[in-house]
């Protein structure tokens, strides 16, 4: 007996698929599909949780001081000019990061290596052509949200962090469909 489901797919198929029904059941909290996908994408999720839940406080906050640009009123770098070419101007800020232990990192890179990287596109940009191109999208980070506002929600938790709820059979081929959501 196999450890895993196969899911009539090559194994990176398979592994695309896997990895990109975790990073939107992540993002979203809920995601649609066959009972036999979310079993398998039940597995996969609930350990990154569980890591995210055992390494959530396993950090420093460390005080440095970093130079940033300083912008206008418009947003734009001011420069000025020193022997003849134009530089810009930075100001000395302090800032205070959080300084992840080695364990918090090598979990922090453990997810990164498995979730996909996530655009946010605003709304009213949504159904537009030029896809890649969209003003205004900014990176989502995926581990942060998991570290920062999933652990923190599962913290008490012994694990059992997805629901499956099914929905009914598929039109089409019959398929079982579910809801997998974060509980």
């Amino acid at each position: 007996m196999a450890g895993y489901r196969k899911l009539g797919r090559t194994s990176s198929q398979r592994k695309a698929l896997l990895r990109n029904q975790v990073t939107n059941l992540l993002y979203n909290g809920k995601i649609v599909t066959t009972e036999a996908k979310a079993k398998e994408i039940r597995k996969i999720a609930e350990g990154m949780i569980a890591l995210a839940v055992k390494e959530k406080d396993n950090y420093e906050t460390v005080t440095v001081t970093a130079k940033v640009a300083r912008k206008d009123k418009d947003g734009k770098r001011v420069k000025e000019v020193v022997n003849g070419k134009k530089v810009d101007v930075y100001d000395e800020v302090e800032k205070t990061i959080k300084k992840d232990t080695p364990s918090r990192l090598h979990a922090r890179r453990k997810m990164l290596a498995f979730l996909y990287p996530v655009t946010q596109v605003p709304k009213k940009e949504a159904g537009k052509s030029n896809a890649g191109k969209k003003k205004n999208t900014k990176e989502v980070d995926l581990v942060a949200k998991l570290f920062d506002e999933i652990a923190p929600k599962y913290a008490d938790r012994n694990g059992g962090y997805t629901r499956i709820v099914k929905i009914g059979q598929r039109k089409g081929d019959a398929a079982m469909e579910v809801l997998i959501e974060l509980v």
